[in-house]
This record gives structure tokens, C-alpha cells and sequence, in this order.
């Protein structure tokens, strides 16, 4: 890639799980009772045909890793885990109390935090606490993030027992001068026994997360990461770029100075290295940062153009609803989206009160449902039209406009009402979305909010 590309297109900029983008969201105009009546009307529209989606927030670690942005509750205290099992299995009951009929379960994932900070029976306890309250759909897929250094027998039995098939591990980099600069010492002979073990158990879909771009991290420590990677051969790898965002997460990210991090001509090279190591393994690019082998489900989505991307990234289910439990969850009903409350004591006061734990929020108007269709379309396909009047807006001929540039760069072409992302463009999709986003164009935040593009 041009170094020249590089330096002209590297700005702050969304990774685009929604639009609006939280900081954009209008609290104002958002109510509670406003958001359960999106969820009501979406239910409507989509249970029986698509059915949800639910994300499962579980924030307890054990120690701070130093490169995460999670929203996360270090102790070693599991004492923790049985009250806030009741108090998820509580909102879950609250949600469905606004709902005339059971809803259909077409994915589920515990993120964190660390999943696997539980003990395998209180996660049994959580699963089936949720599943009683519903119908799981013909081809529902169970996801969770496992840490190669905790993730037990008894964790992967406990849940493949329950319905699990698919579950990422956190590897980040194999280097041991990078792991101990983002606090997260886990010697490659742990990951692999955790992903020889996950197989033999019968999960279908392992996955490997690898980031780029970290503390002291080179171009030869991403062809160690990859080397080591390509022998356990997951179905799927997140290759994804470091977010340095000190100002919005807080302490966590402040465990190494910004000089120790590669410059942007470094990082892309990190990237540009990885994803070519992974093409000659046999891998397929996905979307933006996500690589599948051929046999895996999301390059079967990919291939039928069926990719959809939501809070929890990239996903081969697509559902119109997806309802987000557990502190600093974030809910999207399509029509609107809602965050619960961050900290752990407010949620616990909120839930016990019989109050669905929402702090925030946004009520998408008509402009936002098309500008989010077409902001979808260009991160899962690379592509969006307008050749149909209702995915036309007021603003569209400004979005063109801003793409100019892009043009004559020859990272996207536009003919017959479609614009199309080039294979030069890729790298740059956050870039053409940000030209259809009104609210970010209007807003011009005097403080950088997002993390650099490339």
C-alpha cells in the first residue's frame, strides 16, 4: 500500500457496529418507553421469521490486560458470579414480559471481561435460565470467548453439552516482549492445547483473535504469530487493529507510552504481511479484519451474501433484534439501540427495581434506517445502490461529493446509482463510510473519539 494512501486517508474514524455511532446518539429524543416500543414493534416483524439475537456480557477477569477497551471488573473474588447470574437472568425475564410470545434464540455469545472466569456450573445455570424463556431456532449457533489460560475441559464439556459449536480464543501475539507489555503472559503451548481440546470435543468453529499495531510489536512478530498460527489451523482468525484510545478507556490503556506503539506505515505493513501469510494459508477474506477458512459458516455468508455485522462484529446469523444483558451491554432493536449502565452496583439497584437497566440510547429516524442500510452494505459487501428512491437521502449527493477524492485514488467507482469499493479501496472501507455519515460530518468533534483508521 502507498505510503502516500497511508498518510492522506489515516484519520480518526468509526468501526461502523452501528450507525448512528454511540457518540452520536441522541439521548434527548430517547426513552425508555420509546426503546421497549421499538423492541415490541421488531419483535413483531421479525421473531418468527428471523428470530434474536442475544449477547451476554460477562465483564469479571482476573487480571488487567493492558491493551483491552472491554468494559471489565477485575478480582479473583468468584463469589461475584452467582449474584450477577441472578441479576442477568432477571433483566432477561423484564424483556420478555414485553414480548407476546417466547422468543426464537437464533444466536447467543458470552463476551466479556472473561466468559470463562465462571465456573462451568454457573454457566450452566446461566444458559439454561435463558433458554427456558425461549424457543431455540432450527440452526441457532452458541458462541463464547475462551482465555487459552483458563478455559478448562470442564468449561468446553459444560457448554458444548449446552448447545455451543463455535468459541474464539484470545491470542493477540505470541511474542513475549509484547505480551508483557499488554499484561497478557500465555505461552503458545496453551493455546494449543485449548484448541486440540475444543476439537476433539466436537466444536465446529474455532477461532483465533490476533491484533496488529500493539506495543513493541513488529512486522517479524506478526510472521512468528501467523507460523505458529497455521500449524493449529483455526476455522477462523479476527486479524484486527489495536484501538489506542487512552482518553475514552480509561487507566487500562495507559500500561506503555504511545512511542512504543508502530507508527501507521509500520502497522500496515503488520497487516498487509498477516493477511498475505493467511491468503497462502488458505484463509479468505471477510468483511473488514475477519479471515475464514472455505468450510467455515462465515465464508459460507459471505459467499451468499449474507454477512451481516452487528455489536458483536461480524455474523453469519442475521437478525433484525438483538438484545444485549449484563453491564455496559448495547441492545439494537433495528429502530433503535440502547446501552445498560456500566457499573455493576447501578445495575444490580436498576434490575432489583424491576427497570430494565438502560442509561442510553438512540431512536433512529428515517434518514438514520437508510444511511445504516447503506453504511451495512459497505462493510459486509463492499458495495451499496441507491437505485431503488427509498434508499435515497437527503444528503446522498454531499456523500458523493466527499468521495472525490477516493475517485481519482481509484479506491471506489461509481456507476449506475452503485458505488463499488476496488480491491485497492479495501483497507479504506471505514473511510468511504465515514463520507455517508451525516451526523459525523455535521458534528465535527473537537476531540478525537475514534481510533485511527489504518
Amino acid at each position: 500500500m502507498s505510503k502516500n494512501l497511508i498518510k492522506k486517508y489515516n484519520v480518526p474514524g468509526p468501526r461502523y457496529t452501528s450507525y448512528p455511532t454511540v457518540p452520536f446518539w441522541d439521548h434527548n429524543s430517547f426513552s425508555l418507553k420509546l426503546w421497549k416500543q421499538s423492541l415490541q414493534q421488531s419483535f413483531k416483524e421479525s421473531n418468527t421469521s428471523e428470530g434474536v439475537s442475544l449477547y451476554i456480557h460477562l465483564p469479571f477477569c482476573e487480571s488487567l490486560c493492558t491493551f483491552c477497551g472491554c468494559n471489565k471488573r477485575i478480582t479473583k473474588r468468584h463469589e461475584v458470579e452467582s449474584p450477577y447470574i441472578t441479576a442477568v437472568l432477571k433483566e432477561w425475564d423484564l424483556y420478555c414480559e414485553l414480548f407476546d410470545a417466547k422468543p426464537i434464540i437464533k444466536e447467543l455469545h458470552l463476551g466479556g471481561g472473561t466468559p470463562t472466569f465462571f465456573a462451568p456450573i454457573n454457566l450452566k445455570r446461566l444458559i439454561n435460565g435463558i433458554t427456558r424463556k425461549a424457543i431455540l431456532a432450527k440452526n441457532y449457533e452458541f458462541s463464547f470467548e475462551g482465555h487459552p489460560n483458563n478455559t478448562t475441559k470442564a468449561h468446553l464439556l459444560a457448554l458444548y453439552n449446552l448447545g455451543f459449536r463455535r468459541v474464539s480464543f484470545g491470542v493477540q501475539d505470541y511474542n513475549e516482549t509484547v505480551q508483557k507489555a499488554i499484561h497478557r503472559i500465555q505461552p503458545f503451548e496453551n493455546v494449543k492445547n485449548v484448541t486440540e481440546m475444543a476439537r476433539e470435543i466436537g466444536f465446529t468453529s474455532i477461532g483465533h483473535d490476533i491484533i496488529f499495531g500493539l506495543p513493541f510489536q513488529t512486522a517479524d512478530h506478526i510472521r512468528e504469530t501467523i507460523a505458529k498460527t497455521r500449524q493449529l489451523k483455526p476455522d477462523r482468525i479476527a486479524f484486527y487493529s489495536y484501538a489506542h484510545t487512552p482518553w475514552i478507556k480509561g487507566n487500562g490503556q495507559r500500561g506503555f507510552s504511545k512511542v512504543n506503539l508502530p507508527k501507521a506505515e509500520e502497522k500496515r505493513l503488520q497487516y498487509e504481511i498477516g493477511k498475505a501469510l493467511l491468503a497462502d494459508a488458505g484463509y479468505s477474506e471477510i468483511g473488514m479484519d475477519h479471515f475464514a477458512l472455505p468450510t467455515d459458516t462465515l465464508y459460507a455468508a459471505m459467499a451468499n451474501q449474507e454477512l451481516h455485522r452487528n455489536f458483536m462484529g461480524y455474523t453469519a446469523s442475521k437478525t433484525q433484534m438483538m438484545i444485549g444483558l449484563g453491564v455496559s451491554a448495547i441492545s439494537d432493536s433495528w429502530y433503535g439501540f440502547s446501552q445498560n449502565v456500566k457499573g455493576i452496583e447501578e445495575y444490580y439497584h436498576l434490575i432489583e427495581h424491576n427497570i430494565i437497566p438502560v442509561f442510553r440510547g438512540h431512536i433512529l429516524n428515517k434518514e438514520d434506517l437508510v444511511i445504516r442500510q447503506h453504511i451495512l452494505n459497505l462493510m459486509c459487501h463492499y458495495k451499496t445502490s441507491w437505485s431503488n428512491s427509498y434508499l435515497n437521502f437527503k444528503s446522498l449527493d454531499d456523500a458523493l461529493n466527499k468521495l472525490s477524492e477516493m475517485l481519482k485514488d481509484e479506491l471506489v467507482v461509481i456507476e449506475n446509482n452503485t458505488l463499488k469499493i476496488t480491491k485497492k479501496g479495501k483497507p479504506f472501507v471505514r473511510n468511504v463510510c465515514m463520507a455517508f455519515d451525516v451526523l459525523l460530518q455535521q458534528k465535527q468533534p473537537q476531540k478525537q473519539l475514534f481510533s485511527m483508521t489504518i
